[in-house]
């Protein structure tokens, strides 16, 4: 039944309450997200490099192939390439 303004209040409150619910349940995935790399960290693994390992594996393979393709051409095309002299 809708409230003043012509808002239902119970259905708006259980939107309120369900995104608050989850925004907390992020939080708290969130933290121990960070535990995990804190726990890697301390057994001696770069947590950069395993955040790009998680990265990389969230891509498709078919992706990753190409991309990879195209970075080595680029490399390649920039260590055959003569170096730009520099302006006076």
């Amino acid at each position: 039944m809708a409230g003043p303004g012509g808002v239902a209040g119970d259905r708006l409150r259980s939107f309120v309450e369900r995104i608050e619910h989850l925004e907390e349940e992020i939080k708290q995935l969130t933290d121990d997200k960070k535990d995990i790399y804190a726990e890697a960290k301390g057994d001696g693994f770069d947590v950069k490099i395993l955040k790009e390992v998680i990265r990389l594996r969230k891509q498709d393979q078919k992706e990753r192939d190409e991309r990879d393709s195209l970075l080595d051409v680029y490399l390649t095309a920039l260590e055959a390439a003569p170096p730009l002299e520099e302006a006076a």
